[in-house]
């Protein structure tokens, strides 16, 4: 399985003996998923060691990605005969690649080390005939997936400003948003034009840690409206990782050694989760924002951006936190929401201080539930934006189906594997 047989101009043919072929194996490929993907990733970081830099290792230790994985593999061969049902799927996952510099060249890596892993753990059900059906399958879907990932390279390469890779950018201003968040004022250390981003956007980070090995690149939403003159990025501390695969490695980087006029290599914004089009806005649709923790950053983005539009329609944000010391950009969102003309916040702590609800700091106390959706939202209409952390996405999402919201309507941003909130 070469690059240059997967990256041509025109799309492989997968034969309709082979989609019947994976469609027939991929029950026992689905009752085997995890196991296959664990395999997977022990032979091709074994053998291909270099592209272990694009993987998150707590992921990798938490099971987290070997289980997405499986889920992906188990949808794609579902679908192996409509494609187009797994669109949204291959835009997150063309940018998420695109965020990481993954290239063309990669692919026949992952091919190789998947096809290997599927016959190690299945043994002789995998015949010849299996094995080149699957090939088949897995060279149709990398295509797809170079081909927008080279889209959307040039597309960032095409921006006023924009690049490809990393580009060094100095910490104009670290500011503290609260006891655990620190946001991070970002230009670039050559003084030369940036792209502008669409509010909801992510940008990359690329540490280089004293005593640690090569870090995978960590995403953080950009937290400030588009236009600013700056990227912001607003970061919670983790806890101290005990070691390097452990969360909160470069959290705690960026919070303990990176200081205002340090450089860090920064990748151009990428992402799906977008804040209302015009066309959306345009229908008159309520916008419901809900976030949890430091999951405000993306949403206060959007927010600041609808401020700055002067948008119209009917606008709801609802964000979750412990307490008032752990609460960040409350104020700007506050701010951005009194701006419009339609707007309501209401903010809920589950480990309130004393004075917190007295003091007017939240409005109520509790966690976001479904009880609190049905008081504050009034009714099913709209676009419905989530983003925290994986409990708190799980239960709001879990609650806006309950209400009758359709898939169409709920959008979130979920740093980690999305197979994971599917419980």
């Amino acid at each position: 399985m070469h690059s240059e047989s997967i990256n041509n101009s025109a799309p492989p043919v997968v034969s309709e003996s082979s989609i019947q072929i994976v469609k027939a194996t991929a029950p026992a490929v689905a009752a085997n998923a995890e196991t296959i993907t664990k395999r997977f990733y022990h032979l091709m970081f074994t053998h291909d060691p270099q592209v272990k830099k694009f993987f998150n290792q707590a992921n990798q230790h938490s099971g987290a990605q070997p289980r997405a994985l499986a889920g992906a593999v188990c949808a794609y061969a579902a679908n192996i005969d409509n494609l187009a049902a797994l669109g949204p799927a291959v835009e997150l996952i063309a940018q998420k690649h695109c965020s990481l510099c993954v290239q063309a060249e990669d692919y026949p890596i992952v091919g190789k080390h998947l096809l290997a892993a599927v016959k190690d753990v299945l043994g002789d059900a995998v015949t010849e005939e299996v094995t080149a059906a699957w090939a088949e399958a897995y060279g149709l879907l990398a295509y797809v997936l170079i081909q927008r990932e080279a889209e959307i390279y040039a597309e960032q390469a095409a921006a006023e400003g924009g690049w490809n890779g990393y580009r060094p950018f100095v910490v104009d201003r670290k500011v503290p948003e609260s006891d655990i968040i620190t946001s991070f004022y970002l230009k670039p250390a050559d003084g030369k034009a940036f792209p502008s981003f669409t509010a909801g956007q992510y940008i990359t980070v690329k540490a280089n840690i004293a005593g640690e090995e090569e870090t995978a690149p960590r995403n953080y939403s950009l937290s400030d409206a588009p236009g600013t003159g700056y990227y912001r990025i607003s970061v919670k501390r983790e806890p101290a990782p005990k070691q390097g695969a452990a969360p909160g490695v470069v959290s705690n980087f960026l919070h303990d050694q990176v200081s205002e006029g340090d450089e860090i290599q920064i990748g151009p914004p990428c992402g799906e989760f977008l804040a209302p089009s015009e066309e959306e806005l345009a229908a008159g649709e309520p916008v419901v924002l809900i976030s949890g923790g430091v999951g405000v950053t993306p949403l206060n983005s959007m927010l600041k951006s609808l401020a700055a539009q002067g948008v119209e329609n009917s606008v709801h944000v609802i964000h979750g936190a412990r307490n008032s010391e752990v609460h960040a950009l409350g104020g700007e969102m506050r701010e951005s929401a009194g701006a419009l003309k339609n707007a309501s916040t209401h903010v809920r702590y589950d480990e309130p201080l004393d004075d917190d609800l007295a003091q007017g700091r939240c409005d109520s106390t509790g966690t976001i539930d479904r009880a609190l959706l049905d008081e504050v939202l009034p009714d099913i209409k709209g676009l419905y934006y989530v983003c925290g952390p994986k409990p708190f996405m799980a239960s709001v999402v879990g609650d806006l189906r309950a209400r009758g919201a359709g898939e169409d309507q709920i959008r979130y941003e979920f740093f980690g594997p999305k197979g994971e909130l599917a419980a």
